[in-house]
């Protein structure tokens, strides 16, 4: 592949520019990365992961949150979870799956004008229930759906 003259320079120039703004001060990793609830993160059970998250584990279950997840995951290393809200203000979406080590598996602040969804891939490590925590005007809304896992989960 022949690589253009211009594109070399100006990605060089730019690589530059980062590296002298990161050493002089300016830009450091910890401005750049977002603040992570990491107590919640490292729980060993869900109503500690929430309380750590939300400063309350008090959850009202809601018809207004679809958890989309299969009945039984082939591969416990790959599970697809989509959660779609109908909660008007979402502000945020977490999945927690109760069985894993740390059931705080994935956490998404949503900006107000946002749409409640999400989608992602998460990893289980037998069957359990996957637990959806929608955080809407200041109050914690929660669907659930078991899922069996068959084989492959983090557990082995």
């Amino acid at each position: 592949m022949k690589t253009n003259r211009r594109t070399f320079l100006k990605n060089s120039a730019a690589v530059s520019a980062v590296g002298l703004i990161v050493s002089a001060g300016l830009l450091s990793p910890r401005t750049v990365f977002a603040a992570w609830p990491k107590a919640a993160f490292e729980a060993t059970d869900i109503n500690t992961a929430v309380k750590s998250a939300f400063d309350t584990d008090s959850m009202t279950d809601s018809g207004d949150i679809k958890l989309k997840a299969p009945d039984i995951a082939e591969n416990g290393a790959v599970v697809p979870i989509t959660v779609t809200s109908n909660i008007a203000g979402t502000e945020s979406i977490s999945i927690l799956i109760a069985q894993n080590p740390t059931p705080l598996t994935a956490s998404f602040n949503l900006a107000g004008n946002t749409e409640g969804f999400v989608s992602t891939r998460v990893k289980m490590s037998k069957t359990s229930e996957v637990v959806a925590v929608v955080k809407a005007g200041g109050k914690l809304y929660t669907a659930k759906k078991e899922v069996k896992v068959t084989i492959g989960g983090c557990g082995g």
